[in-house]
């Protein structure tokens, strides 16, 4: 593939600082190395006999909702099912459960579903693909390694390591043109499957992957995928070619650290967006900006919920008003704990090192925890409480009549979060946690699993939130033996399956000691939030010698163990809700929730006893007694400040014992008895309703 043209498009947009001319002799040998390997692999396919022997074959081809298509082994592709169909949006497909590029042949009898930039897959591998798009470029322009590429929630970027240098804002339009004058290009991604030792010889020239291959690479071969001049370490997979990618955006750059330690080189990372037409990137930009009009630092400030202080970064000061919402989520989160038969329990803030290297959790939070030395010996304040529940089961023998025992914690948590990576609420360095677990015997597996997502229904359901499942499973790198690792994963499928709502499959994406369930909440502006996650865990009751006497009085058995949390992060769900509700809280949750207004001077004081009869009963309420502004003024101003209502008194209703009530949607209910208004309200907020001003 000629590389000249790339090339000089790169030069044409690249800064001064950084002249590219083109790829550098170690890409044009890497590339060469991947075409010789390539070339041998086909031929190699070709000549075994099993491949010369299937090819051709008819096969069956399974559509969703029961349609079937006939195929050929090893020569029909989901590209060719997807024309047939007009499939025109296909961006990937699913085959047997598991996501193929379009142009991989079908190798047998298979099940296949098309997903486009609307499904959660076809939007990932369009992100990837994307990611590989600015890696490509970004190679070039900056004429430095490639440290890493991939997908996030929203976008996708890549590393680069500079040696001291950064990447300035000025220079992110030129690379933005850069890289959509590549994706015209229309590059096809390529894949190939290496060897460990093909791999060494491919990236011999970048230190940054010879380590992934060092630390990632376990299986005999990992997948390779080329893009124009650009071949890199990936799993894939890809859309077909660049030029599906249409509008690209480059927003941000910032700093890294490889591998996400402060101890090793800081990386520069740049941040992208990329869609199949301008007219969804131009939707996205104005999603956007209503997303920064709610940003939830803007309504903590606006609201005095809450602020951040130099002196305590990643820590959050709340004020009264945010400390009411944040009670009143506390508050119910615990409520649904304890209708669910779990106990509160506390344990301490500070944990030593060799418990967390003894939970096995050490290697994932390792990093993120603070040590320090006191009497001679190393600890660190916790991240999790999972070690501390352990050690609460093990204080004393456990019979099988006290199975299942469930543990609920919303102590303060702690986690040492680089600087450049806090945001708000939304990653703190302190932080609660709804942070439970279950100890239960196999055989309640099945119902323990099934309250759980009961559980997330019933909360998210009040909340506000729709929410999707994916199934993640067994990683590369995991503890344990596969089969019980197996038998976890059908377990909660099964659990899926009895839920009855549709769930998805993320392969090798389970936590290290076991596969999980995560819930992903869909907010009021459509964006997907990770919050909820139920986590099986047969690692750590071995790592603690966890046990329990048999009801026949045999050998003890040992328990399994349930990770789950509804909220996650209290102070992260926070901001969520704030954003979501745009700061218009629901009454319950609402750090405003009256205002009572006098009419003038002469009504004050029983304005006053009306403010005193709602606080009594626990409401967030105020007094707007300006006398130097007009009714229709503290009317309004209650009403942006986003009060859930006002109620206005004068002498009238001073005689009759009455207020008149109005919402901050300007709604009139008109006269009524104050202990009537007291009594609705009360009914309102403890129902926990959405829409209590449309149902006073």
């Amino acid at each position: 593939m000629p590389l000249a043209r790339p090339g000089r498009l790169l030069a044409a947009a690249a800064p001064r600082r950084y002249r590219a001319g083109g790829p550098a002799p170690h890409v044009a040998e890497r590339l060469r190395v991947f075409e010789r390997l390539k070339a041998a692999a086909e031929q190699q396919q070709q000549q075994q006999p099993e491949a010369a022997a299937g090819s051709g074959r008819p096969i069956c081809i399974s559509l969703p909702g029961g349609a079937h298509l006939p195929g050929r082994a090893l020569q029909t592709t989901p590209r060719h099912v997807a024309v047939q169909l007009g499939a025109r949006a296909a961006l990937v497909a699913r085959v047997d459960g598991a996501l193929h590029d379009l142009d991989r042949p079908l190798r047998a009898d298979a099940a296949l579903e098309l997903l486009d930039f609307d499904a959660p897959e076809g939007r990932e591998v369009f992100w990837r693909s994307g990611a590989r798009v600015l890696a490509a470029v970004a190679e070039q322009f900056y004429g430095a390694p490639l440290c890493g590429a991939d997908a996030t929630d929203s976008g996708f970027f890549c590393d680069v390591y500079l040696e001291g240098r950064t990447v300035q804002r000025d220079e992110l339009p030129a690379l933005e043109e850069a890289c959509r004058a590549f994706a015209r290009g229309r590059h096809p991604f390529e894949r190939l499957e290496a060897t460990r030792e093909q791999l060494l010889e491919l990236f011999r020239h970048n230190e940054f992957k010879l380590r992934q291959i060092e630390e990632e690479v376990t299986t005999e071969t990992a997948t390779v995928y080329r893009c124009g001049p650009l071949v890199d370490l990936c799993g894939g997979p890809h859309v077909r070619h660049t030029g599906l990618i249409r509008a690209l955006r480059v927003l941000t750059s910032s700093a890294a650290f490889w591998r996400g330690d402060p101890a090793r080189e800081s990386l520069q990372r740049v941040a992208a967006v990329a869609f199949p037409s301008a007219q969804l990137l131009a939707e996205w930009e104005q999603a956007q900006e209503e997303a920064a009009s709610r940003d939830h630092r803007r309504i903590g400030r606006d609201q005095e919920l809450f602020f951040f202080h130099k002196l305590s970064p990643g820590s959050c000061f709340f004020l009264p008003r945010g400390a009411h919402v944040y009670n009143a989520l506390l508050d119910f989160i615990k409520a649904e704990y304890r209708r669910r038969g779990f106990a509160e329990v506390v344990t301490p803030n500070v944990y030593n090192a060799e418990l967390w290297e003894r939970s096995g959790h050490w290697r994932h939070y390792g990093e993120h925890m603070f040590s320090f030395r006191a009497d001679g010996q190393t600890l660190s304040l916790k991240p999790m409480n999972c070690p501390a529940h352990c050690l609460m089961f093990a204080h004393r023998p456990r019979s099988w009549r006290e199975l299942p025992l469930r543990l609920a914690d919303f102590g303060v948590l702690h986690r040492n979060e680089p600087s450049g990576t806090l945001a708000g609420l939304t990653r703190a360095r302190r932080f609660q946690q709804d942070d439970a677990h279950i100890f239960c015997t196999l055989a309640q597996l099945e119902s323990e699993i099934g309250g759980c997502l009961d559980f997330v229904r019933a909360v998210y359901a009040v909340l506000g939130f729709s929410f999707r499942l994916v199934l993640s499973t067994r990683p590369l790198r995991f503890l344990g033996d596969a089969g019980t690792w197996d038998r976890a994963e059908q377990q909660l499928e099964k659990s899926l399956r009895d839920f009855g709502q549709p769930w998805e499959l993320n392969p090798g994406d389970g936590a290290f000691y076991g596969p999980k369930i995560d819930i992903r909440i869909k907010d009021a502006l459509g964006r997907s939030h990770q919050c909820a996650t139920i986590q099986l865990d047969f690692q750590m009751p071995e790592r603690f010698g966890l046990t329990y006497a048999s009801p026949d009085g045999g050998a003890a058995e040992r328990p399994v163990l349930i990770h789950r949390a509804v909220l996650g992060s209290v102070e992260r769900m926070l901001a969520i809700l704030a954003e979501s509700y745009g700061g218009k809280w629901p009454l319950w949750l609402s750090p405003m929730q009256a205002m009572v207004i006098p009419l003038g001077p002469e009504a004050e004081g029983y304005a006053r006893r009306v403010l005193g009869a709602l606080r009594s009963e626990g409401f967030a309420a105020d007094l707007d007694a300006d006398a130097g502004a007009t009714l229709s003024r503290k009317i309004r101003r209650a009403q942006l400040a986003q009060y859930n209502f006002q109620l206005v008194v004068g002498a009238a209703e001073q005689a009759r014992g009455t207020v008149s009530v109005r919402t901050r949607e300007n709604r009139r209910l008109g006269e009524r008895e104050l202990p009537e208004v007291l009594r609705r309200l009360r009914e309102l907020r403890d129902a926990r309703v959405a829409d209590a001003e449309e149902r006073f």
